[in-house]
């Protein structure tokens, strides 16, 4: 924590920088508006990367269980629209898609980020609470954690007994 690389991504305890991205659907996103209702998770991916297709579906257990009014879940697409579309059909994505490839990765680049797919969990101070980086099960369990705890309601298991599922997989 703390000091870091500049190429390095946004580690836990620190302030997340601010974005304004347009959705799928050219609905404009922006953190500072989303975090006044409730903490945000923020999923930066690309559609051609192995550990992404296979993290999403498990992002939309999560969301499918904790999204909803007080906390958003977001992808954020490092693709055009039409392949973003496809991404998200193909993987069963369901909550909101945004671009972060017209204008040159301006977000991505801010976050540092060196590999994808890249978590993010955003308290309403801003503060990055759980920072992943590639598929990491203890770190989606956690945000599993955190999300159930601040909605006051019981903790469900993110991975159904008769999966084999690794611990991790680099992005």
């Amino acid at each position: 924590m703390g000091k870091q690389d500049p190429m390095t991504h946004i580690v836990a305890g620190n302030t997340a920088p601010g974005f304004s991205l347009k959705s799928l659907n050219n609905k404009e996103y922006s953190l500072a508006t989303l975090i006044e209702r409730g903490p945000v998770v923020a999923a930066f991916f690309k559609i051609s990367c192995p550990v992404c297709q296979f993290t999403f579906p498990f992002l939309e257990r999560l969301y499918k269980r904790y999204g909803g009014d007080q906390v958003t879940f977001l992808g954020i697409s490092q693709d055009d629209v039409k392949a973003s579309q496809k991404f998200a059909k193909e993987y069963g994505v369901t909550f909101p898609i945004l671009l972060d490839d017209e204008k040159g990765y301006v977000v991505s680049n801010s976050y540092g980020l060196t590999n994808v797919p890249t978590i993010f969990l955003i308290d309403t101070d801003g503060v990055v609470r759980v920072s992943s980086m590639g598929f990491d099960k203890k770190d989606l369990e956690a945000i599993g954690g955190y999300l159930a705890e601040r909605k006051k309601i019981s903790l469900s298991p993110l991975f159904r007994p008769d999966e084999i599922v690794p611990s991790n997989k680099p992005g």
